[in-house]
């Protein structure tokens, strides 16, 4: 067997709350130490080795995948202003090329094409992709390396030709001045926190922009965007917990802004604009958030008007306002529907779908741009899949409550029919009852493989969608599950309060229970079940494996936050300081004593451990890669028996891992290849 890697042992120690923690690889964070690489380089040459036995699987997995993918596609037209935008993408390019089209014309004008910007970049990513209103100017950032810092370009899509200089250390987010002489745009701190946001007037230098607003608290971070209305661009301040809102007219870009609700501690609301009102959807005395508006010219906390209430049993997740319409998005008993009220008559009407389990949204996560960009319509888009059926794109009429549809993925090889999805629901120890998605063929034999995937943090929903790579694993044998577990979004903010801070350990026993649950019907078994999550769906992997190695086989982590205490405690490494109010603040006894209790990182002890891969990407800003570097070795200094734990580094991308098409597919025809493996299905035949 190949030897894995042997990194050097040079004690950390840090003592705190009278507590000591030992860490032998804390030098591990020295990204310009040329050891560091040399381990990291190491590490992937020793996974390689491991899995050259799968080669000839990896191949053909990434070969069934990608002839499920309709290479030469496009996406369903856009409406914004006199224009439709769109994308295609063609065989064997990774990224797709896009175009616009004259309302009522035929010819297509190229505007981007991501392919030629990638270049002979590893990695390519868009962040911000944003025209004006009268289709002048474009205004489009990049990424080059995954650390999610973008370089800011401005077109002229007139004349083709770019302007003024590359505005540099941008974050997503930006908006235009009505008449498009000025761009809004957000800057990072040190710590990669967006701060600052700044004005940029076309065709002076950047160097001249004037700073509009920075946020001094590093709890909170700052974004940008531009209501529906087009009447205000919107400067929003949000931490974990609280928000504010300050706002600028359009056509006023000059002005300074002004604040539209102060901040208070806990209280978090988003602003929308329609006619001579602010709408807010805000958690201010509605624990599942409730809408209230107030007059744009008299904002006083007195003056705010109910118009959805609080309810017990709905969560609203985002609301969207337009001429003549306000929707709701709202999930009921870990199901999503849509709200649409009448602003006239007030009148209410329900939107969902018949399967069992499915996912309704607004917009395509993929997409370059917000759906439902235009304010007065009467039609809504929505994007529609399951666990079985391929995303679906519709368009509701919200005044004749019709829907009709636009297009719907073309999956070539691909029968529904041939599946099975269901809701279950598990017990918790304290007796929650927590929602299970499943999806496998109708003529699987259980008990069977199972793969249980799990996130459960930030109130994030861990939505049942389709997907294409998942049926190399489905047509195995293998049934998919997610665990909708508490810490996540699915029922209501309360199952998101009771999965973080001091109650983050029911994330874990929560999914420990979903397990359980599925071995005890009847649907899997410990020797054929296997775990995946994340970024923090990694930390509850990692929580997962040290509470309970005996009820798996295998496990995924990708880019697993798994070393919990030290990260907090050092508020330079990116996002820690505004993921106080998530984890826990380090400084307090309480909370640190806590938090140790289910680090992975700090529990990690002698024991027999399921077989294992970590991935990490060398400039992730989210989780450092050093994370699961360092929790793969401690993993092979204490483990007990030879199982494999492996170490993946994307050297050239960053926390979403690679961005070309193909690059995902070899990357997920890996991992699937590890599972396989473990669960021994991993011969030819497979």
């Amino acid at each position: 067997m190949p030897t894995p890697p042997l990194p050097l042992r040079r004690p950390h120690v840090v003592s705190l709350h009278g507590d000591t923690l030992i860490d032998d690889y804390f030098w591990m964070r020295e990204r310009d130490n040329p050891a560091v690489i040399a381990h990291l380089e190491a590490e992937n040459r020793y996974t390689e080795e491991m899995m050259a036995h799968t080669a000839a699987l990896r191949e053909r997995l990434y070969n069934e995948m990608r002839s499920r993918v309709k290479e030469d596609d496009e996406s369903v037209p856009e409406r914004f202003g006199a224009f439709v935008y769109y994308s295609r993408t063609q065989t064997g390019q990774q990224y797709p090329v896009v175009y616009r089209r004259a309302i009522g014309a035929d010819d297509e004008e190229l505007l981007l094409d991501i392919n030629a910007l990638a270049g002979g970049y590893p990695f390519t990513r868009i962040g911000v992709f944003l025209p004006t209103y009268d289709g002048r100017l474009l205004a489009y950032s990049v990424d080059v390396e995954g650390s999610e810092t973008y370089t800011l370009y401005l077109k002229d899509l007139t004349t083709g030709i770019l302007l003024d200089q590359p505005i540099v250390n941008t974050y997503y987010g930006a908006a235009w001045s009505s008449d498009g002489r000025c761009l809004f745009y957000t800057t990072l701190d040190d710590a990669r926190r967006p701060y600052r946001v700044y004005r940029h007037v076309i065709g002076s230098d950047s160097a001249d922009d004037v700073l509009v607003y920075e946020e001094t608290d590093p709890l909170f971070h700052v974004s940008l965007s531009l209501t529906r209305s087009r009447a205000y661009i919107l400067i929003a301040s949000h931490s974990n917990t609280t928000s504010e809102v300050r706002a600028l007219p359009a056509n006023a870009p000059m002005n300074a802004p002004r604040l539209l609700l102060p901040r208070r501690h806990r209280i978090e609301y988003t602003a929308h604009h329609h006619g001579d009102h602010f709408y807010f959807l805000t958690n201010d005395g509605a624990l599942n958030f409730r809408v209230v508006r107030a007059p744009a010219n008299d904002l006083h906390p007195d003056r705010l008007e109910e118009v959805v209430p609080h309810r017990a049993d709905v969560m609203i997740d985002a609301i969207d306002l337009f001429a003549d319409h306000l929707v709701a998005y709202e999930r009921s008993n870990a199901q999503e529907r849509v709200a649409i009220i009448d602003l006239h008559s007030g009148e209410t009407h329900l939107l969902t779908f018949p399967e069992p389990v499915y996912t309704l949204q607004p917009w395509d996560r993929d997409a370059l741009w917000a759906p439902n960009l235009e304010f007065d319509t009467t039609v809504l888009r929505l994007h529609v899949m399951s666990l079985t059926q391929p995303r679906t794109i519709y368009e509701y009429d919200m005044t004749a409550q019709t829907l009709t549809l636009l297009k719907r993925d073309d999956v070539p090889g691909y029968d529904s029919s041939r599946y099975r999805s269901e809701r279950l629901w598990a017990t918790a120890n304290d007796g929650a009852r927590v929602p299970i998605s499943l999806v496998y063929r109708a003529d699987v034999n259980f008990p069977a493989p199972l793969l249980l995937y799990g996130y459960g943090s930030y109130g994030a929903t861990a939505d049942p969608r389709f997907s294409i790579e998942r049926i190399s694993l489905l047509d195995r044998g293998v049934i998919f599950a997610i665990a909708h577990i508490r810490g996540g979004g699915e029922l209501g903010r309360a199952w998101y309060e009771a999965g973080k801070m001091l109650h983050k350990r029911n994330t874990f026993t929560d999914f420990i229970a979903c397990a359980e649950y599925l071995i005890a019907e009847g649907y899997t078994t410990p020797k054929q079940l296997a775990i995946m999550g994340r970024s923090a769906g990694g930390l509850l992997v990692g929580a997962v494996v040290t509470m309970r190695p005996d009820l798996m086989q295998c496990a995924v982590a990708d880019v697993p936050f798994v070393d919990v205490v030290n990260t907090m405690l050092d508020p330079s490494i990116p996002l820690t300081a505004i993921e106080f109010e998530e984890w826990g603040n380090p400084a307090n006894a309480e909370q640190y004593a806590y938090m140790r209790s289910y680090s992975p990182y700090d529990n990690t002890t002698p024991r027999a451990y399921p077989a294992i891969l970590a991935t990490a990407g060398l400039h992730d800003p989210r989780v450092q890669y050093w994370e699961p570097a360092k929790w793969v070795a401690k993993l092979r200094d204490v483990k007990t028996n030879d199982a494999p734990v492996l170490l993946k580094t994307d050297m050239t991308a960053g926390h979403a891992g690679p961005s070309g098409r193909y690059d995902r597919l070899r990357e997920t025809a890996f991992e699937y290849a590890f599972l396989l493996d473990c669960l021994g299905l991993a011969s030819e035949m497979c």
